[in-house]
């Protein structure tokens, strides 16, 4: 069984209030120096079988159509290598 993660980020030109409110936050909270937070959400698909050309294009088909809402956010979808020592 393979993990695919798909992460979905506002685009940079929409404004990102909860990052904003995070990155005002970290100085006051002892981390300083940085200078911008965005926020994204991350999902795991657990896929049976090979993830091969034909399963990438149905999962970023389903980023495009239902975990992301493409006028706001882009996505990207990657293969997730297990850590080393597990499989």
């Amino acid at each position: 069984m393979a993990r695919v993660v798909v992460d979905v980020m506002l685009k940079p030109e929409i404004l990102d209030p909860q990052g904003q409110a995070v990155q005002r936050a970290l100085p006051r909270l002892g981390f300083a120096g940085i200078s911008d937070v965005r926020q994204g959400k991350r999902f795991e698909l657990e896929v049976e079988g090979p993830v091969d050309d034909a399963a990438l294009a149905r999962i970023r088909e389903a980023a495009e159509t239902f975990l992301a809402n493409t006028v706001i956010e882009d996505f990207t979808v990657r293969i997730e290598e297990p850590a080393e020592g597990q499989q």
